[in-house]
């Protein structure tokens, strides 16, 4: 039986054909997204130049400040769950976390070469981004019918990308017209960061069409959604390979060192991933919601193993390049999403954002530690044993995976078949011979 109609409080299922259709407010929330999203990597894409060429911090600090504040979102994560999830304020708190990330980028303008002030910066952007990520995704998941969550997280996640895309060609084309002005890239990065807010707020429905939902008692409540069994299978899953994954700075940095990537060229290899990802959202969600989330999240991961695998065969020049970025593209394009429209119908509607972030957070905190490890043993075995450990690590948790992750029915909403009155036909002479 599909756990979404066993859950208490789960909205009831969608009437048959209903479910053609990608919602209003995921197309809006997927607005949201591509605007902020333009925003947001707009500044990612120059902040090494900025930090390293034009301020003179050093490679390493910029990583520690960098490292350091995107591990502290995974605890953020779990706040701006719980407090989505109290009396539904989901766009409330998501609203909150796009304007602090907006807000962020004039504190960069103001801070000028203060550390302390460029910390407090990359601070308020990394919180932002933890607490809006669970109260987004939950009104995707609370939005749309349950037989099309896959089709509507990849619908989201495409329009999404569409704004990684966009935001560091805007970028660099900023810097080339104004002469490496970075000062106009946060401008312009703010005012689309507004924008992005501005249309949360109009477009955006105060609360999707669920059954009202009482308030979650408290905090420590969040973890009670791990008495589940299904979703506790779920998220050890999704923790044991996010231990075995690596991360994509050192995914680009290994094709830079097999191609010797020009320096100058390096900051667009993360931009072939996205276009795949972009590409392959949509109908990767479409075909999880007719077979089912699981597989295709197992194989995305058997994809970026391909990955590794290709990093360390004998496969150079071009075709390592497009292999390697095709793969990480598809690994990104079934997994994202994927595991959201997994995850949302086990949990019931008064704890989907916090179930939701508890999940991410395992996932971020797992992948941390993955890097950290990986850079590690780079450092004392070399690149190349690191990638073979690397590579057997992610072998074994996706062994591990396919045997714990848990086997979900996807809702079918058939239409009803008619059953059109048999016509009798008179026998003839010709019949009876």
């Amino acid at each position: 039986m599909y756990l979404a109609t066993a859950r208490q409080g789960a909205p009831p299922p969608p009437e048959a054909g209903k479910g053609r259709h990608v919602p209003g407010t995921v197309l809006a929330l997927g607005t949201v997204s591509l605007v902020t999203d333009i925003s947001s990597e707009m500044v990612t894409a120059v902040l090494p130049l900025y930090f390293v060429l034009g301020l003179g911090l050093s490679p390493l600090q910029f990583g520690f400040l960098d490292g350091l504040f995107n591990g502290a979102t995974a605890l953020v994560r779990l706040l701006g769950g719980h407090a989505a999830d109290r009396g539904g304020r989901h766009k409330r708190v998501a609203g909150i976390g796009y304007a602090l990330s907006t807000c962020s980028r004039l504190a960069l303008l103001l801070a000028g070469g203060a550390t302390a002030g460029i910390a407090a910066a990359l601070a308020a952007d990394r919180i932002g981004k933890g607490i809006r990520t669970a109260p987004r995704d939950a009104l995707i998941s609370l939005s749309s019918p349950p037989d099309a969550l896959g089709r509507a997280f990849g619908v989201h996640r495409a329009m999404d990308t569409t704004g990684a895309l966009l935001g560091p060609l805007a970028a660099f084309a900023l810097l080339w017209a104004t002469a490496d002005a970075y000062d106009a890239v946060f401008v312009v990065s703010f005012c689309a960061g507004l924008l992005g807010v501005l249309l949360l707020v109009v477009c955006v429905p105060g609360h999707p069409a669920a059954p009202s939902s009482p308030p979650t008692p408290g905090l420590r409540t969040v973890f009670g959604v791990l008495r589940d069994t299904t979703f506790r299978r779920i998220l050890y899953a999704a923790v044991l390979l996010g231990a075995a994954t690596i991360g994509d700075a050192f995914i680009y940095l290994l094709l830079q060192r097999r191609l010797d990537v020009a320096v100058s060229w390096f900051p667009l290899l993360p931009l072939g991933a996205a276009a795949v990802y972009l590409l392959l959202a949509l109908p990767v969600g479409r075909i999880a919601d007719r077979v089912g989330r699981r597989l295709p999240f197992l194989y995305g991961h058997g994809a970026l193993l391909i990955a590794y695998v290709l990093l360390l065969g004998p496969v150079a020049g071009p075709y390592l390049l497009v292999g390697v970025l095709l793969l990480l593209g598809v690994f990104y394009a079934a997994t994202d999403g994927v595991l959201m429209a997994l995850a949302g119908p086990v949990l019931p509607v008064a704890r989907r954002a916090s179930g939701l972030a508890l999940l991410q957070t395992g996932q971020a905190v797992a992948r941390l530690v993955a890097a950290a490890g990986f850079g590690a043993a780079w450092t004392f075995w070399g690149p190349r044993p690191a990638l073979v450990a690397a590579a057997f690590a992610l072998a074994v948790a996706l062994a591990g995976a396919w045997a714990h992750l848990p086997h979900t029915e996807v809702p079918r909403t058939k239409l009803p078949r008619t059953k059109l009155p048999r016509t009798e036909v008179p026998r003839t002479e010709r019949d009876v011979s």
